[in-house]
């Protein structure tokens, strides 16, 4: 089996490592409902809707009124 006659150089050696390693960004989508960037084919992370149904609800939180404070307090 043949050797090599001469080393080869670093930057030869990590340019070819280097090729092999460079990873691929995942395509995204936006969300029909709300905008938001997704995964094709997934739920909306932000709004729980896919093809424009709603598959998973969140939950939302209301604004806490004034007069429900006072009296929680006394």
């Amino acid at each position: 089996m043949p050797n090599p006659k001469r080393k080869h150089t670093p930057h030869r050696r990590d340019c070819r490592r280097s090729a092999n390693s460079k990873l691929d960004i995942p395509n995204s989508s936006k969300c029909s409902n709300c905008g938001a960037a997704k995964l094709p084919h997934k739920v909306c992370p932000k709004c729980g809707f896919y093809n424009g149904k709603l598959i998973v609800a969140k939950k939302v939180e209301k604004p806490a009124d004034p007069k429900q404070q006072e009296t929680n307090k006394k």
